[in-house]
């Protein structure tokens, strides 16, 4: 049982230091990749990769060669990443709280209005330099490639990503036959030419929004799992921790375990020794 935490806390560490691997590499493929659009996804996944590299591999040394500082920094770091980790989540629920479709009469798929999101996300995607970049990538994926064909039926009975609803076509409410009505200001941003279509429009950046909230939840439940898993890892990191400065107090100098209990053994054998001699006298 004196081990039992640390043994444990190195077979963790030796497991998240494998699992950091493919989490490096899926960072590594999205930011070289032209097809994903969310490059805000990059980043966070490349750090969150290194530092579970960093900080398993710090684990590993000090609880399976009883380094007491390696472990101390581990449990620093550790608990850093489970602050970062809660502050994230938080933060991710905030802003992705609002938006969502908006349901078209006749219609299967939803549109997706620009106001319906929270200020944050409003203001980052009406950033010109990030638009751009996000335009881009819109493009070279052809995402509007894939309903070109579509007859007039299929806009009635097929579904669309938020993307291909927001940045492909005009809004259903568009009324080009009356050109002395006030329509949305994006059915005057309408183009009908391939590179151009509806990628200005505020429909088309409330697409892109629609799909960085519904897989910001999902990271924001997978960082509710890393937390339990790194809160259990960390009450196991500090016991190892506890038990490895016993060690070094209990132990200095290379004494090992029996140099304390022999003579206590030693101490038996003497007393055993000395009441049988004086029975036999």
């Amino acid at each position: 049982m004196y081990r039992f935490s640390n043994t444990v806390i190195g077979f963790l560490n030796l497991f998240t230091l494998l699992a950091s691997i493919p989490i490096i590499g899926g960072g590594l493929w999205m930011a070289r990749s032209s097809t994903t659009c969310e490059s805000f996804l990059q980043t966070p996944l490349l750090v969150v990769g290194f530092i579970v590299l960093i900080i398993s591999l710090a684990g590993f040394i000090g609880a399976c060669f009883h380094v007491a500082w390696a472990l101390w920094v581990y449990l620093v770091v550790m608990l850093f990443l489970i602050g970062t980790l809660l502050a994230l989540t938080i933060f991710g629920f905030v802003v992705t709280g609002q938006g969502g479709g908006v349901e078209v009469p006749g219609k299967v798929y939803k549109e997706y209005h620009l106001d319906n999101y929270s200020p944050w996300l409003r203001n980052r995607i009406k950033n010109p330099h990030y638009w751009m970049t996000i335009r881009s990538c819109i493009l070279g994926s052809n995402n509007c490639a894939k309903i070109a064909s579509w007859t007039p039926m299929d806009y009635l009975m097929r579904d669309m990503s938020p993307i291909q609803s927001g940045c492909c076509k005009p809004p259903s409410s568009c009324n080009y036959g009356a050109t002395m009505l006030a329509q949305d200001a994006d059915c005057y941003r309408w183009n009908n030419a391939p590179n151009v279509l509806c990628y200005e429009c505020d429909s088309c950046k409330a697409g892109v929004l629609e799909n960085v909230r519904r897989d910001w939840h999902k990271l924001s439940v997978l960082n509710i799992v890393m937390l339990v898993l790194l809160i259990g890892i960390y009450s196991i990191g500090c016991c190892a921790f506890r038990n490895t400065k016993r060690a070094e107090t209990d132990y200095p100098y290379g004494e090992n375990r029996m140099s304390k209990v022999r003579p206590r053994w030693d101490f038996y054998w003497w007393r055993w020794w000395y009441d049988r001699k004086h029975q036999l006298y």
